[in-house]
């Protein structure tokens, strides 16, 4: 069975419009989604599900296969992920005349990651689903505890710990791990994909890719920010 690698990409956005092929570093952000999945030896057909005809024709030049655009009832801010994942799947799989062995999703807004990390998420997939794993995805340690530093409302508006345990916790380093879902790469059984209606309904498990390479572009300080990191990943004179 064959590895499927879809790369969604809305041709809208609310928060920096046109985000998904805004010149990054000299290409398209979506290219570099692209060519990291090409370069994935565990991925076998490369597509990009989008509503866009514009996003469509970068992605088949930078050699994506995009064959159809997605319905206009997956294409608006209000839908959800899982939803645009279950068409592709079915898609896909009349496209190709194929079942997949996995379905991976990368953020085409997550160009920090490196070639190894999605390597190494299908390689922790393959041995954790031997267990009863449904999926793989992304995290890193959050910056904020809910059990420390993280705070909200009550009734009366006065700031409280967002989650408590018996005793108090003073020190960090005391709280319990808690982690960031970070959009970036996402691994499933397909078989998950079509009997399930969110990500974690299942059995989900985390790949810790390190707060370095956590970021996404949802705003413009989002993409300075990864712009500036990415100069210093690879080396680029400012």
């Amino acid at each position: 069975m064959t590895g499927l690698c879809v790369i969604s990409a809305r041709g809208g956005s609310k928060g920096l419009p046109g985000k998904n092929i805004r010149p990054l570093l000299g290409k398209p952000m979506i290219v570099w989604s692209i060519e990291q999945a090409l370069a994935t030896p565990e991925i076998d057909h490369v597509a990009v599900s989008t509503d866009s005809e514009a996003i469509a024709e970068i992605s088949r030049n930078a050699g994506a296969d995009v064959p159809f655009l997605r319905p206009d009832h997956l294409s608006t801010s209000e839908a959800g992920k899982f939803d645009v994942w279950k068409h592709a799947l079915s898609a896909f799989e009349n496209h190709y005349g194929e079942k997949f062995e996995f379905f991976l999703d990368l953020d085409c807004t997550g160009p920090l990651r490196d070639i190894a990390d999605i390597s190494n998420i299908v390689g922790m997939f393959r041995e954790r689903r031997k267990t009863g794993a449904d999926g793989v995805f992304t995290v890193c340690e959050a910056r904020k505890n809910p059990y420390f530093n993280m705070v909200e409302k009550n009734d009366e508006g006065a700031m409280k710990i967002s989650k408590t345990l018996p005793g108090s916790i003073v020190r960090r380093q005391d709280a319990p791990d808690v982690f960031e879902h970070v959009a970036s790469i996402y691994i499933m059984d397909p078989a998950y994909i079509r009997t399930s209606e969110y990500m974690l309904d299942g059995h989900m498990e985390g790949y810790d890719i390190g707060v370095e390479k956590s970021l996404d572009v949802d705003s413009e300080l989002d993409f300075l920010l990864i712009e500036f990191l990415m100069t210093r990943k690879l080396g680029i004179s400012s």
